[in-house]
């Protein structure tokens, strides 16, 4: 295949940008210097155009695996051929952890495990997406690849030959040898970097290998299912964005929904919605430093205190810019044949309510968990929900970001219920100044409209929009957010309507729920989808909740998740949505599935402890 499935690629990171590696060794995607930077490499959206950086036996016999070092996010590729074993450890040194941390780093340690092993290296850079030319220059400790914006520097011992606009060697190394390639980005007019020794790298290993440890030794989670909750934590810590406290929604971008269609975006950026979810996750198993800093990218960056003026932007870039323009790179053939490719994302300006009930949520839990909230923060909880209750009632392009033009989504009234119940809650608890009185009575006439209007009697469901009759996975979260009990029977009803197959009119098929019937909503797009990953951790968390009074519900909550686990790659990384034949699709990893993941864990681990002592209180056999 000229493509690698979505589903093979690991990623490295050191919280300013990241890269994917193939389970062929290559490196098909990576930004320097951070995640929302122009493509060095790209093969992953153009596989002729896209450039690549491999190392791997020469010959491609064999077969590879993969899997982190332990407690890790150090990426290791071994190679298993009738010549003997090789492997080749990928990682991003952490800023502070490693000589000239300005400088974003990938180091790649390959070595000979067993037998002689002969590594073929290719280095295609192709900067700026592919758009921009370089010129390559052949040094005595590797290569300089420089354009008129960007320089990378390839330091390596290996006998490096030119190909083209890149390079190529031969690497044979014996039972025990060890060589490295260092690659980082440099200023067009900087001379290339040294190569790393044996005893230096074997140091930046150790030092990389010992900051994961000691970052994940912070976790307070001990439950069921501890492997997969680690592995999603540090997924989720690799798509933070260090000098802000950002975490971008996914690392990559136009990877698509659907393959060969037009269903392709950009998500190198900070949507609220998924950051403050991330929050959340973060703070259920220990993580409050991450929480703070992003509580901080929100205080400082995006302005919370300029929020009363309009409608909060439902994204920004990690720096904090507003703007994020999209333009499609018709240049590159995408991911199969997938086009466009677009960077940046259109959906920036869409006005979208849900998210002043994430992210005022958001700021509820950390008063909970973390820290008081300070005077500014309440200030500005004060006029989201003061917006909201004037504002609630429009329409809106909603939690999907449909293309069609707006409309009442039941989903966006939840979470502006959200927003009012959760400032109410905050200042009762910390003696907040609020005109409670009017904020009461906004919260109550949300949830008349949402009973009245966002339920259907003849499915017994609530549905998309207020006075529709389609399904939407979103409305799982209601009992998640204590807006309706578990035990009501609208919600159990709404929760065996969406159990159905779509063929009936349901959202689940096999155990993965979409987020909706694509032919009902009027999304302003065409094609299909897959399953939706985060609407299927929804359903093992509406269905958990649910077994506090239908007990049979709690082991179908634990069926479906551990049927759910069973879809992550082999690293246990989830992509956007799964096919139809178990294919991951869309951006990889996406922080809104690790993070559903998490609190699917943590509130199913729950629940079954709970349901296990009172059975054993009951006297059960």
């Amino acid at each position: 295949m000229a493509y690698s499935p979505i589903e093979d690629y690991g990623l490295i990171g050191d919280m300013h940008t990241a890269a994917l590696v193939g389970t062929d060794g290559s490196i098909d995607w990576c930004c320097l210097p951070r995640f929302d930077a122009p493509s060095v490499f790209a093969r992953v959206l153009d596989a002729d155009k896209g450039g690549y950086f491999q190392v791997a036996p020469r010959g491609g016999q064999g077969t590879s695996t993969q899997f982190y070092w332990p407690e890790t996010n150090v990426l290791v590729t071994r190679f298993l051929s009738g010549d003997g074993v090789g492997e080749v450890r990928d990682f991003m040194p952490v800023a502070g952890r490693a000589d000239e941390a300005d400088r974003r780093q990938i180091v790649r340690m390959v070595r000979a495990v067993r037998g002689a092993v002969t590594f073929r290296v290719v280095c295609h850079p192709a900067f700026d997406y592919a758009r921009a030319d370089h010129d390559t220059d052949l040094t005595r400790n590797g290569a300089c690849f420089r354009g008129a914006d960007q320089a990378l520097s390839l330091a390596t011992e290996a006998d490096l030959a030119r190909e083209g606009d890149g390079v190529v060697a031969d690497v044979t190394l014996e039972e025990g040898e060890s060589t490295t390639l260092l690659l980082r980005n440099i200023d067009p007019g900087d001379g290339c970097a040294p190569t790393l020794g044996a005893g230096e790298a074997e140091r930046a290993f150790r030092d990389t290998v010992q900051y994961w440890r000691d970052w994940l030794s912070q976790c307070t989670y001990t439950g069921r299912w501890r492997e997969q909750v680690h592995r999603s934590a540090l997924a989720l810590k690799l798509l933070t964005y260090e000098p802000t406290g950002a975490i971008v929604a996914a690392p990559t971008c136009s990877l698509p929904e659907d393959i060969g269609g037009i269903r392709n975006w950009d998500y190198r950026y900070t949507w609220v919605r998924d950051a403050a979810f991330t929050l959340y996750a973060f703070l259920r198993i220990g993580f409050t430093e991450e929480a703070r800093e992003f509580i901080g990218f929100l205080s400082n960056t995006c302005r919370l205190e300029a929020a009363g003026e309009g409608p909060l932007q439902i994204m920004y870039g990690i720096d904090g810019r507003t703007e994020l323009p999209e333009e499609t790179l018709d240049h590159l053939e995408g991911y199969c044949g997938s086009a466009p490719v677009r960077v940046g994302n259109g959906a920036y300006d869409q006005l979208q309510l849900d998210i002043y009930g994430e992210i005022t949520d958001a700021i509820y839990l950390h008063d909970k968990y973390g820290a008081p909230i300070s005077y500014e923060t309440w200030q500005s909880v004060r006029r989201f929900a003061n917006w909201v209750c004037e504002n609630w009632d429009r329409p809106d392009e909603g939690v999907w970001e449909v293309r069609g033009g707006r409309q009442q989504f039941v989903y966006s009234k939840l979470m502006c219920w959200v927003t009012v119940d959760r400032a109410l809650r905050l200042s009762r608890k910390r003696s907040l100044p609020a005109p409670e009185t009017e904020w009461q009575q906004c919260r109550d006439a949300i949830y008349e409209a949402i009973m009245n209007d966002g339920w259907n009697e003849e499915r017994q469901a609530f549905t998309q929009q207020l006075g529709g009759d389609t399904l939407d996975a979103s409305n799982l979260v209601m009992p998640l957010v204590r807006f309706i009990s578990p035990g009501d029977h609208r919600m159990l009803s709404t929760l065996d309507a969406t159990l159905q197959s779509p063929d009936q009119g349901g959202l689940v098929t096999g155990g993965l729920v979409y987020r909706y019937n694509v032919d009902e909503t009027e999304e302003g797009l065409e094609g299909e989808e897959g399953t939706f990953n985060i609407c299927t951790f929804w359903l093992v968390e509406a269905l958990t909740r649910a077994g506090q009074v239908e007990p049979e519900r709690l082991e179908n909550a634990r069926l479906i998740f551990e049927q759910m686990l069973g879809y992550s790659n082999h690293l246990g990384l989830y992509a956007e949505e799964t096919g139809t034949h178990g294919e991951a699709l869309g951006n990889v990893p996406q922080a809104f599935t690790h993070l559903a993941l998490i609190s699917a864990a943590y509130n199913l681990d729950r629940a079954l402890d709970e349901d296990k002592a009172t059975n054993s209180r009951g006297g059960g056999f």
